[in-house]
């Protein structure tokens, strides 16, 4: 598995990711368009791939105007395989060198998502107005849990 930062050439094949997935499923394909991904790789922050065998099969993205983590994702065929942890800690550490101020996510309730994120050292802050689970994680938390070193 090959990590890169990545382009705006990339967002039709890690689209694909985010619709394969089970969990956090996007129903409405419009309510993601090329034009959010774009600004959301060239001016709000920055993205990541994941790729095996040419492939991309996992993606994040890091929003530096918000503070939030816009999206993390891994394709099922790739679940349990170092994928989203990977990409987790390239993010966070490229995030918490351009900035001091904690990061937040939100995720739905009871799902595989929430518990990664809680295991790796995020703090539940409350629910969203849809009722997400909200999550925080500052810079001294995310050293204080190691995930800054390579593993």
């Amino acid at each position: 598995m090959q990590i890169r930062e990545a382009r705006v050439a990339d967002i039709s094949a890690y689209m694909e990711v985010r619709f394969a997935v089970k969990e956090n499923v996007l129903n409405n394909r419009a309510l993601v368009t090329d034009e959010d991904n774009v600004d959301y790789l060239t001016r709000r922050g920055k993205g990541w791939v994941a790729e095996a065998d040419g492939r991309v099969v996992g993606f994040a993205i890091a929003d530096l105007q918000d503070h939030s983590i816009w999206a993390l994702f891994v394709h099922p065929d790739f679940d349990q395989q170092g994928v989203g942890g990977t990409l987790h800690r390239t993010m966070l550490n490229w995030y918490f060198r351009q900035t001091s101020e904690p990061a937040w996510l939100s995720t739905a309730p009871g799902t595989r998502a929430e518990e990664f994120y809680r295991r790796r050292g995020w703090q539940e802050t409350g629910r969203t107005n849809s009722g997400e689970v909200r999550f925080e994680l500052t810079a001294a938390q995310w050293l204080a849990y190691g995930h800054h070193q390579s593993h």
